[in-house]
């Protein structure tokens, strides 16, 4: 059973978002909660293992929630819901360590499915929320040499898969190793690069040219 917390200034959308996730096999609402304000304590009360963040949230907004977050909980997957096509906004959630994306015009089938990618390690993302992306990847890239970070050969490997959009499950079976090899890999590359989510991995992996 995958819980789920959903963060979102809406209560209609907290309502419709519970019943959906309540509704569907394998999946389990947790928590709902209208602002971010006491985002560690909310955790603490629902123990996800997913969390649905809205970025435009009173008070201490979505991207700021996912770094307070990520100071305690560097593997928790956060998947933003957005309305923007501020590739700014998209790809400050990348730097703080959002593990994904989706629009909130998303359709009940692509939120479950993402919730699931993030679940398994990938790095869910809409179309239209990729395009964002990649416009700010190509804002922010900068003609260099290519960096290395005293990445192992097997860590760069990983790292490719998922630049790929691999999940942890699927690199593991690719590579011929277990999935708690491949999470032991995963932190260590998180700590040579710096970052805490695959996203923002994947984000530098591009922009240092490091695979």
């Amino acid at each position: 059973m995958i819980k789920v917390a959903v963060f979102d200034d809406s209560k209609d959308r907290l309502d419709s978002l519970k019943v959906l996730i309540n509704h569907t096999d394998g999946l389990e609402c947790s928590g709902i909660f209208y602002n971010c304000n006491t985002v560690l304590e909310d955790l603490s009360e629902a123990k996800p293992d997913v969390v649905l963040m809205d970025i435009d949230m009173p008070g201490i907004n979505g991207i700021e929630a996912v770094r307070i977050i990520r100071e305690q909980h560097i593997q928790l997957p956060i998947l933003m819901q957005t309305v923007f096509d501020d590739n700014e906004r998209v790809f400050a959630s990348i730097c703080a360590g959002a593990s994904g994306y989706i629009l909130k015009k998303a359709s009940p089938p692509q939120i479950i499915q993402a919730i699931h990618d993030v679940h398994d390690g990938g790095a869910a993302m809409s179309s239209s929320v990729a395009k964002q992306v990649l416009k700010a990847f190509q804002t922010q890239m900068v003609l260099q040499t290519p960096a290395n970070f005293d990445l192992t050969d097997r860590e760069k490997e990983i790292l490719g898969c998922l630049v790929k959009g691999l999940s942890h499950k699927l690199i593991a079976g690719e590579l011929f190793i277990s999935v708690h090899t491949v999470n032991t890999h995963i932190r260590n590359i998180y700590e040579k690069l710096h970052v805490r989510s695959v996203s923002a991995a994947v984000a530098k992996a591009i922009r240092e040219k490091i695979v």
